[in-house]
């Protein structure tokens, strides 16, 4: 996940490739709270692991519910319609999908409760619910604004004999709420009455179809009346498989609808979600047909490709209701930047009571981007830039909101080939977390157009820290070329090969099987980070990055390791040969004796007997041959920014990188 402050897109020019989805989040946490529920043990597959999913997880285990979990497999033990636990303060995140059926299911079983969360939480209306609740008997307390959370939930006196009125306007949660809690009360048919129109049908769907799985038959009446039988009792399917989130399925198939076929892939192929989904958004792909998407969908698959010129592409602007797909109607708005006209989405009240005012925040960050957008109370209409010099670079403020950072990743394709920035990309962890990196393995930019940051300098100057913690700031790979030298030098040891064989070492060098994982860096698939960080490794690989054979053999390598979203390369000639056309190449130094200084205290903890006098003239001696040899000697390249950190520590060096790196952006 890209835990950073903010995420550089290059531009992106086309697509293709497999994505396999996480679980659906509206499933994955009204199955955990059904299974615990229920009488009986349930094993959750597919399970999402999200923000949202571990909210509940952890309340459910407050609550006394039995939990184990491997991987994306969860093992919920039911608790037959009784509290171990009745007394508990539980913090819901900004989890709507947790905090309602909770509050629905506590304030019935009895009990005393407070359910908080985020200060966002806080502004999410739950007061229809906390009214239909209070019509049974239910005690429930606000603790802090009225109609909204924190709440806090009391025994209270239940009477079951009338109709519960809900209104079905604001939120479909509300229904669905009050639906998974009262089959535990009941001893007689229990009736809700919506008052209004209900929104979001297709969540009620969901709900209706997996009360089922776990044995409630509620009864129907159009969308007005629902009826819990009397009798009804939950009990547990044993086993039930999350399917695939349809909502995020809806950046991928726009992805599809929206780039140019890359590497020779046909689309963009998605795993988990197809024509058999129980997802109310899985009708968001009769939405993108309609823009022009080429859509062929299986029972647990789609295959998304764009049309021809006249034939789909450009996407078509449209004009429609979107109570059925409320939140993948939010990809549809991105997805009109790409139209031959106004796109109209109506119908769309609920996105103002989401994880943040979605209409008026979709609206704000589209026309950043160059879009002409009129907001209505119910609508957005929006007119994409007239052609590609129309659009604009901008850094997209995402509210603390997953789906918004999704949805303008998208901008990315934009014909003028202009960066977006997102800010806060963690946000994703809601219900994606590996969103980012899935857009990336199926995404294509020019190479040029891949960002690099170059960092050369000395031995013991600090450019491998320097480089691996600016690579984190940023979330960009990070290559350290000198790795490459020493494990090459390690694998010709290994090979028999003697490091003097400049043909011998290369040959094993233009085939070499590296790579890196954080800070570890594996050959093949074993570890030998260790292996090649002694003073022995260093010495060897000097040796071997002299020889011109190794250096080219190596340069196609180096050259790979430019990959999306971007790269910070640490070495000796990373900006004045390996990448020259790096936006920004940084010379790190620092005097001898403060390098001497640095290498001595690591020596020391590791139990080497040295001296200062001796490293020094070592790294002296090291210097003046990386200097002098024949090829890509050891000097900065002539754009490159001098950095002295003899006096800084790597944090102010870091920022000072992050600070140039900024000056070259476009935001």
């Amino acid at each position: 996940m890209f835990d950073t402050e903010f995420l550089d897109i290059p531009p992106l020019a086309g697509a293709g490739g497999t994505v396999r989805l996480p679980g659906s989040k509206s499933i994955s946490n009204r199955v955990l709270l059904l299974a615990a529920l229920s009488h009986g043990q349930t094993t959750v597959h597919d399970l999402l692991a999200s923000d949202d999913t571990a909210v509940m997880l952890t309340a459910l285990k407050q609550l006394g519910c039995g939990v184990t979990q491997d991987g994306a497999t969860a093992v919920i033990g039911g608790l037959g319609g009784r509290l171990v636990n009745a007394k508990a303060t539980l913090f819901m995140g900004n989890a709507g999908t947790a905090i309602r059926p909770l509050t629905a299911a506590l304030a019935l079983l009895g009990g005393e409760f407070e359910l908080s969360g985020v200060p966002r939480m806080h502004e999410r209306p739950i007061g229809d619910l906390v009214d239909a609740l209070r019509q049974l008997g239910c005690a429930i307390d606000y603790l802090g604004n009225e109609g909204f959370p924190p709440l806090r939930l009391r025994p209270g006196q239940l009477k079951l004999d009338a109709p519960i009125r809900v209104r079905g306007d604001v939120s479909s949660q509300f229904l669905t709420a009050l639906l998974m809690a009262l089959p535990l009360m009941a001893s007689r048919d229990i009736q809700i009455e919506v008052v209004g129109e209900l929104i979001s049908r297709p969540y009620i769907e969901i709900t209706l179809k997996l009360l089922a799985r776990f044995g409630i038959q509620v009864q129907s009446e159009g969308w007005q009346r629902f009826t819990i039988p009397a009798g009804s009792q939950y009990q547990s399917p044993g086993e039930i498989h999350v399917e695939g989130d349809a909502s995020s399925a809806s950046y991928f198939i726009a992805l599809g609808a929206l780039a140019e076929r890359a590497g020779g892939q046909n689309g963009i192929e998605i795993l988990g979600v197809g024509a058999d989904s129980i997802q109310g958004d899985i009708r968001f792909i009769d939405a993108a047909r309609l823009m022009g998407a080429q859509i062929e969908s299986s029972p647990n698959s789609l295959r998304i490709s764009r049309g021809q010129p006249g034939q789909g592409w450009p996407l078509k602007a449209i004009d429609l209701d979107c109570n059925h797909i409320p939140d993948a109607a939010m990809t549809l708005a991105v997805m009109a930047l790409y139209a031959d006209g106004t796109t109209t989405l109506r119908n769309i009240a609920s996105w103002r009571v989401k994880e943040t005012d979605r209409i008026t925040a979709m609206a704000c960050e589209l026309q950043k981007l160059g879009a002409s957008v009129e907001e209505g109370p119910d609508y957005l209409k929006i007119t994409p830039p007239a052609k590609a010099g129309e659009w604009k670079t901008a850094a997209i403020h995402t509210y603390d909101d997953h789906r918004m950072a999704m949805c303008f990743s998208l901008a990315a394709f934009n014909p003028a080939q202009l960066p977006v920035r997102i800010l806060d990309p963690k946000c994703v962890a809601k219900t994606f977390p590996d969103y980012f990196e899935a857009l990336f393995a199926v995404s294509e930019a020019e190479t040029a157009r891949i960002p690099i940051i170059c960092i050369d300098g000395p031995t013991a100057s600090g450019k491998g820290s320097l480089a691996a913690m600016t690579a984190r700031r940023l979330g960009y790979h990070f290559l350290d070329s000198g790795a490459l030298y020493r494990v090459s030098a390690f694998a010709a040891t290994r090979a028999g090969i003697s490091l003097g064989d400049a043909a011998g070492v290369a040959k094993i060098a233009r085939d070499l099987p590296v790579r890196f994982e954080a800070d570890r860096i594996f050959l093949q698939d074993e570890d030998v980070s260790d292996a090649i960080r002694t003073e022995t490794a260093g010495m060897a690989a000097s040796r071997v990055s002299a020889h011109p054979q190794v250096r080219i053999a190596l340069l196609e390598l180096l050259h790979s390791f430019r990959r999306l979203p971007g790269l910070v390369a640490d070495g000796r000639d990373m900006g004045t040969v390996v990448f020259p056309d790096a936006p920004l190449k940084i010379y790190l130094t620092a005097s001898a004796l403060h390098r001497a200084e640095r290498r001595h205290k690591q020596l020391i903890s590791k139990g080497n007997s040295t001296t200062i006098a001796e490293i020094q003239q070592d790294l002296e001696a090291r210097d003046a041959r990386d200097m002098s040899r024949q090829t890509a000697p050891l000097k900065p390249a002539d754009d490159a920014r001098l950095l002295d950190n003899s006096d800084l520590s790597i944090e102010e060096s870091v920022d000072q990188v992050i600070d140039w790196w900024q000056g070259t952006r476009p935001f």
